[in-house]
This record gives C-alpha cells, sequence and structure tokens, in this order.
C-alpha cells in the first residue's frame, strides 16, 4: 500500500484527541517512543468528536474536547518527519457515553424526529473537513467511519460520502467495520480497502479469519485490521472488545494475544497488517508499566512481541516489493 512496504505494520495514535494534549514535550515523547519501541511504518492518528446522544444529528467537531485544527495538522507532521506513513482517522463519539455503534434513526424520515438525512448531513460536513486536512497534509489513508454498526445498512448515504470525500482527497480510502460486521457492509466496493476491528477472542481467531477471508474474496480488495489489540489484564484474552472488564493486570495475557492474533494471521496473505490499538499522546511512566491494564503496550512484555513481528513483516514486505 506504499512505495517501501505493502505491509501495514502500524499503531494508532492519540486516541480520543483530547484538546491540549497533542502539541508539547509529552506529545512529542509519545510518538517518538511508539515509532523507536515498535518499529512501526504506519499510524492512524485518531480523533473524537462528539454529538449529545445516540440520536442526536449534530455532530459538534469544532467545540472542546476535539482536538484542535492546528494540533491535528502538527501530529501528521511529526509522523511524517519520524518517515511514517499516516492514515486520519475521524470518529465520532456521544458525548452521554452511549458507544457510536448505537447511532441509529427510523429507516425513513418522519416529521419531528429525528433523521437519517439531517445526521449524514452533519457528519459529512464533519468527515468533508478532515478529508481536507488529509490532502493538505499528505496523509496516506483517511479512514470514513469507525464502527458505526447502525449505519452500516444505510449503503446509499455511505457511497455519495464516499464520492464526496474522493472529490478532496486522493490517496487511499478505506472504512473501519466493526468485530462481526465485515459481512454486514455492502458498499465495499466503494472503497480502496477493507478494514475492521479486529478484538476476536484468543482461541477464535482461525474461525473468524475464516470468515472474513470470504467477505475479502468477495469483494476483490486489500484487507487490514484498523484495529486490534488486547488490554494487559486478566481475561482481556477471551473478551479483548471490553475495556472496562475487572482484573488483575497481567503482562502475560496481552502477550499471548498478540501471539496468537500474529500466528493465525500469518497463515493467511491476504491479512495486509495492522493498526493496533492503541499508544496515547500522554503516555504513563514505563515504571509504571507493570500496573497498567490497558491496551498500550509501552514497557510490557507485548511491546516486544510488536516489535519483533512487525521488523520481520516489514522486511519481508520491502524485500517482495523489491522483487517484483
Amino acid at each position: 500500500m506504499t512505495s517501501k512496504s505493502a505491509y501495514i505494520g502500524g499503531m494508532t495514535w492519540g486516541w480520543t484527541g483530547v484538546r491540549g494534549t497533542w502539541t508539547g514535550e509529552q506529545a512529542d515523547r509519545s510518538m517518538d517512543l511508539m515509532a523507536k519501541r515498535l518499529q512501526v511504518n504506519w499510524t492512524a492518528i485518531a480523533l473524537g468528536a462528539l454529538q449529545d446522544h445516540a440520536h442526536a444529528t449534530e455532530i459538534k467537531f469544532r467545540e472542546a474536547p476535539t482536538v484542535t485544527d492546528e494540533e491535528v495538522r502538527y501530529a501528521i507532521g511529526k509522523a511524517k518527519k519520524l518517515g511514517l506513513n499516516v492514515c486520519l482517522k475521524p470518529v465520532v463519539n456521544c458525548a452521554d457515553g452511549t458507544w457510536r455503534a448505537h447511532i441509529n434513526f427510523f429507516d425513513l424520515d418522519v416529521p419531528c424526529e429525528p433523521k437519517w438525512s439531517d445526521w449524514f448531513a452533519s457528519y459529512t460536513e464533519f468527515i468533508l473537513h478532515y478529508a481536507r486536512i488529509a490532502e493538505d497534509t499528505g496523509c496516506e489513508m483517511f479512514c470514513v467511519g469507525c464502527e458505526m454498526v447502525q449505519t452500516d445498512r444505510r449503503e446509499h448515504e455511505w457511497r455519495e460520502l464516499i464520492a464526496k470525500v474522493r472529490a478532496v482527497y486522493s490517496g487511499i480510502v478505506t472504512y473501519n467495520c466493526d468485530k462481526y460486521q465485515e459481512g454486514q457492509v455492502h458498499w465495499w466496493d466503494a472503497v480502496d480497502v477493507i478494514s475492521s476491528s479486529g478484538y476476536y477472542p484468543i482461541d477464535a481467531w482461525e474461525e473468524q479469519l475464516d470468515r472474513i477471508e470470504q467477505v475479502v474474496t468477495k469483494f476483490d480488495k486489500p484487507f487490514f485490521f484498523m484495529e486490534a489489540g488486547c488490554p494487559s489484564r486478566e481475561g482481556s484474552q477471551h473478551i479483548p472488545n471490553d475495556w472496562g472488564l475487572p482484573g488483575a493486570p497481567s503482562e502475560e495475557v496481552q502477550h499471548k494475544f498478540y501471539e496468537a492474533m500474529f500466528s493465525s494471521s500469518d497463515k493467511r496473505d491476504w491479512v495486509g497488517g495492522f493498526m493496533l490499538w492503541d499508544w496515547p499522546a500522554r503516555l504513563y511512566e514505563e515504571s509504571e508499566a507493570g500496573a497498567n491494564d490497558d491496551y498500550c503496550m509501552f514497557g510490557k512484555k507485548a511491546e516486544q512481541t510488536v516489535r519483533e513481528y512487525y521488523t520481520a513483516k516489514i522486511e519481508q514486505s520491502s524485500k517482495e516489493a523489491a522483487a517484483k
């Protein structure tokens, strides 16, 4: 997907994009360490903007706590200086804590009720704003949406939005569907690359990859996991998408999850890489890594697992590209 290496060895940086945290010494340190420790060749610069609740129709992306445009441009520029390819990933969240997958309206517009047409008008403004920034800053990839499960059925609106994105952005376009939803998106032909969230139980990777392979074959598109990861927490290997799961910190759980995910994916040449979840703009101290039970693997056993895997995959991909 790039001239240097087709393999995406990536990490998501900066989530959720809290205003005031994406510039300065701590942010620079975070991205420097991400690039050095993991040997990534890609990063997803991921920011969140808020709508009030799941049935609101206005996305307030110009307001705090969302990062400013200046911060977005700074983070992209920093990544570029480190030699990384960048995917800009603007995401909508609900201010009341409802997960974005539940944003939903009546299938038909009804007077006096919130409407898909109003929501998509606001969402389109939101996405095009960042698509223009992605174009201006030379981002190699742009993600038009993330885990919007209830919106996935709105095929006409998504096709219209993607066409408008292509009018202002010339790079690779993808959509990040949620786990288990790969086969529910019927408009994959409209994007350049299929991507999904790979939060699958440690013992279910073969089964899930069998299922996803059918979708990739049907649409004949490149594929990678736009998100994938596991908290360093007891029990998380069985339900890695549950960021609030109770359990004691465990580096071993996270390490074993990554070993299983990478081992299973290695058998499928159509898996084009990962944009792992996630690396915050404000890192904890490395001395605190053992007590940290979140997704970030800074200073944990899984850090070496990721670094070694990415180093080997990127080198292999580069050799294959050079031989062509």
